[in-house]
């Protein structure tokens, strides 16, 4: 039996014994952080607002398989929140769509959801008609069955299956109710039941993983009454992913009791927002190093270069051999080693010879580690 097919399986119950100080923790965190980041200034918060952004748009996608391009989220965010200095780059409708999403749950956290902010939302994320191949319902909700299947064909699993189409509109005004109603409920706890409440109604034909995790962002927003984003949850949610759907698999197949369900979301919050402190430190690095060498000439492919390993900081990225440099700025191996040797005389850089291969550096402001870039000898 799902948990959908008990009665009034919405009336959720937890243990507040085990919930309340792990809530109590987080809550803690979460303002500090909030109260630091305010402490910034307005160039530095709409960085790590930025930052943030990008990462919770590129994850979310990813979490559904969906690989979007960096750049061109980054593009997308800067011009739709209109930072100076932002390029000028045409960008497809899927990045665009999923932008839209994002900015107006965590932008406008504080308008109340109806169905049709949600179906805006569902078109701006299948603005073609389409997933994939397959045509969908788009804007509106679905009219089949829905069931969460993985496998080969022929050995499918199915994990889930959601509540019939003709339950779908009464569920979610059961669901739209609650979530506007005002109450003494914490905000960061009925984000975390949201969400699982969304996805367990599964509206839609498609993107409902998208549009639970934006619920859940626009209730995090409401929680701290600021625009301002300094985490990522679906980032922490995409590192955590094979955790995070057995735990929403393990709950949709059980009772009302959503104790381990909410345990696992705090304890993924709490996960998010210290590695938010991580960020914040890289954002603060990266603005000193360019307030340090301001007057230093740098061509475009060097700055280019820089700004990639900052942003790169927390990925794999191993080292960058000049091969790597050159296809990355567009130009040739000899003229990649030019940029770096003429990198580390103005003290921008600082190479190690490991006798194999040459490590290139960038000198931190702060002495952060910061992924480096590597020649083979």
């Amino acid at each position: 039996m799902y948990i959908h097919e008990r009665e009034n399986w919405y009336n959720f119950v937890w243990d507040n014994e085990k919930i309340l100080q792990l809530l109590a923790s987080v809550r803690h965190l979460q303002g500090r952080l909030l109260g630091h980041m305010e402490r910034l200034g307005f160039d530095l918060i709409e960085r790590a607002t930025l930052e943030s952004l990008i990462l919770d748009v590129i994850d979310t996608s990813k979490i559904e398989g969906e690989f979007l391009n960096p750049e061109l989220v980054r593009s997308s965010i800067a011009r739709k929140l209109g930072i100076e200095g932002a390029e000028f780059v045409s960008t497809p409708r899927n990045i665009d769509g999923i932008v839209d999403v994002l900015l107006d749950a965590t932008q406008n956290y504080d308008k109340s959801l109806s169905d049709e902010r949600l179906f805006g939302w569902h078109n701006s994320l299948f603005q073609s008609g389409y997933s994939g191949l397959a045509k969908i319902d788009v804007g509106r909700f679905r009219s089949a069955g829905m069931k969460v299947v993985s496998g080969a064909f022929g050995r499918e699993k199915v994990h889930f299956e959601a509540p019939t189409p003709e339950r779908v509109p009464q569920e979610m005004d059961i669901f739209l109710n609650w979530l506007n109603e005002k109450n003494q409920m914490d905000l960061v706890l009925k984000s975390a039941i949201s969400h699982f409440w969304f996805v367990t109604i599964h509206p839609f034909d498609d993107g409902n993983g998208r549009l639970a995790r934006a619920i859940m962002d626009m209730l995090l927003a409401r929680s701290e009454g600021s625009k301002i984003r300094f985490y990522s949850m679906s980032n922490q949610i995409f590192k955590e992913h094979k955790h995070y759907n057995e735990v929403i698999e393990k709950t949709q197949k059980g009772t009302s009791d959503i104790t381990t369900y909410l345990l696992w979301f705090l304890d993924c919050f709490e996960n998010a927002l210290l590695a938010s402190e991580k960020n914040l430190e890289i954002i603060l690095d990266k603005s000193h190093f360019w307030e340090k060498y301001k007057f230093t000439s740098i061509n475009e492919r060097q700055r280019k270069i820089i700004n990639y390993l900052y942003d790169n900081y927390d990925k794999e990225v191993g080292f960058l051999r000049t091969s790597t440099y050159a296809k990355l700025v567009d130009c040739s191996t000899d003229t990649a080693l030019r940029d770096l040797q003429d990198l580390v005389e103005k003290e921008i850089l600082k190479s190690e010879d490991t006798g194999k291969k040459t490590n290139y550096l960038i000198v931190s402001p702060k002495n952060l580690r910061i992924p480096k870039i590597s020649t083979a000898n």
